[in-house]
């Protein structure tokens, strides 16, 4: 095989849709290492939130519009879930679990009336994102913080109450943003309780 043959290998690449989030992110991802994934699949992701798993939906193969060197991408993927991956994604589900304990019963004892719906911890261990429904308090940032800091990361915070109000984004609702989050507003996560 010839210098310029080799090189032409590497330039080759795989990309993927892919959920990834608590919240169900679907994006396309690019293969660093040119490996073509099963659907269904989980595999260590890098996103614009840090390390993350997801799960292969679908291979993105040139045929949807863009070409290699076009192509946009919402992250990478670094490789598949290995057994020791799923030791440390156990040990993040404990952390997971207190921290959303914790973060509960803190809200209760100052008497902040906020649903928390969700907390998820990065594969990286780096953040820690607490999903709350509605407004979030000045107060209450500085709790997740604290929170965060017992688990060595970062707290970021995700109010769900825009979304409910403004949907999915731009076209929610609309044939043009069929896809974006599901063919329809059928297929919608926030759809029962979106106002769009």
């Amino acid at each position: 095989m010839s210098h310029e043959n080799v090189s032409d290998t590497f330039e080759i690449t795989r990309h993927h849709f892919v959920r990834v989030g608590v919240l169900g992110h679907v994006g396309r991802f690019t293969s660093v290492d040119a490996v073509a994934y099963a659907r269904g699949m989980r595999v260590v992701c890098r996103t614009s939130r840090g390390l993350e798993v997801g799960e292969i939906l679908a291979p993105a193969g040139e045929a949807d519009g863009a070409s290699v060197e076009g192509a946009s991408s919402d992250g990478s993927i670094l490789r598949g879930v290995t057994v020791s991956d799923d030791l440390l994604l156990a040990r993040l589900e404990r952390n997971r679990q207190e921290a959303f304990a914790a973060c509960e019963k803190e809200l209760a004892q100052r008497g902040i009336h906020i649903p928390l719906l969700e907390v998820e911890q990065l594969f990286d261990g780096s953040s820690l994102y607490f999903h709350f429904l509605g407004e979030v308090p000045p107060e209450v940032t500085e709790l997740t913080d604290r929170l965060a800091e017992t688990y060595n990361a970062a707290a970021g915070i995700s109010q769900f109450s825009d979304l409910l109000e403004t949907g999915c984004g731009p076209g929610c609702g609309t044939d043009e943003k069929a896809g974006g989050c599901g063919d329809s507003c059928v297929s919608c996560a926030i759809a029962g309780a979106c106002k769009k």
